[in-house]
């Protein structure tokens, strides 16, 4: 599988302690120069800096079409217009990004995206995480990753509430008042 990542959900990954996931779920990951040089050089001593340099599984990538990024680049940054141009390059099976305006355009080009949010869903389905939710809240507290409480409540919903068995004759014997004898 070849996944191509933009910067926050490598940098957000890696500020919860859980960038391995990328790993796990897809072997090695690729990321544009652009994007290495956003986390490594402007993001020196940041969260992932540190690993986008020694992490074998990381392989940073020169994006061709230079052309293309420098379109893109009329709406978006540089890190996500070569993301999205390395994805098309490779034939990307997954871009991973996190920004609207980067998403709509790797639509346009007929990129299938998930954003950080759908690797840690990807990753429980998948057994690498028991639970979201505390991932979620050291995304919001520690990283500083905003998820609007809406959504927040979704995923917890989609991923973290398992059905519980329940037995239906305890909750009967236990709602019942107790008989006075009258």
């Amino acid at each position: 599988m070849i996944v191509v990542a933009d910067t926050s959900p490598f940098i957000n990954l890696a500020a919860v302690g859980r960038l391995h996931l990328l790993n796990k779920l897809y072997g090695s990951i690729s990321i544009p120069r652009g994007v290495h040089q956003e986390i490594t050089g402007k993001g020196s001593g940041q969260a992932g800096s540190k690993e986008a340099e020694t992490l074998k599984w990381i392989e940073v990538k020169t994006v061709s079409d230079q052309k293309l990024v420098k379109a893109l680049s009329r709406e978006l940054d540089k890190g996500e217009s070569e993301a999205i141009v390395l994805a098309i390059e490779l034939s990307a099976d997954l871009l991973l990004m996190d920004e609207r305006r980067g998403r709509v355009v790797a639509r346009d080009f007929d990129l299938r995206y998930s954003g950080l949010l759908g690797v840690l869903i990807e990753a429980k389905q998948k057994g690498y995480i028991k639970t979201v939710k505390p991932l979620l809240d050291d995304l919001r507290t520690v990283a500083g990753f905003w998820i609007s409480q809406p959504l927040y409540e979704y995923i917890l919903g989609r991923v973290d509430i398992q059905p519980v068995n329940v037995d239906l004759r305890v909750i009967r014997c236990r709602s019942r008042r107790p008989d006075n004898g009258t």
